[in-house]
């Protein structure tokens, strides 16, 4: 933990990638107590910025994420997390954060959904569900 470099408010970013497909599912950010509780319980954990807490990942919608791999980049900044997924892993109800495709890559493209999602996230989230 001590050779991370953490950015000026504790975190590095952590991206969320499938064991069998090697699809990115996501992308959050950890500290060194989610950190932590990520290596100690094998389910990925997280800081939110936006809610200013420390959360793991499912603990709403039971869509865990089980890292079978920790990798860290050359300047020891970012953390890729092979993992293996218990559902989706998008708040939106997609398999993947990244769903949205710039068609044609031009700056007059424009984002198109693929997929669908795999479910309702106001069944899931209720009132609490954003987009």
């Amino acid at each position: 933990m001590d050779e991370i470099k953490w950015d000026s408010s504790g975190l590095v970013p952590m991206v969320l990638q499938d064991e069998k497909t090697r699809d990115v599912l996501m992308v959050a950010w950890t500290n060194a107590e989610a950190l932590k509780a990520t290596i100690e319980t094998g389910l990925c954990h997280f800081w939110s910025r936006s809610r200013q807490k420390f959360w793991k990942k499912g603990e709403s919608s039971g869509h865990v994420q089980i890292v079978k791999e920790l990798w860290f980049d050359c300047d020891i900044d970012t953390i890729v997390a092979i993992v293996e997924p218990k559902g989706p892993a998008c708040h939106l109800g997609y398999r993947s954060c990244f769903f949205r495709k710039l068609e044609p890559v031009s700056v007059d493209g424009e984002l198109v959904a693929h997929g669908e999602p795999e479910f309702d996230p106001k069944a899931v989230y209720g009132d609490k569900a954003k987009d």
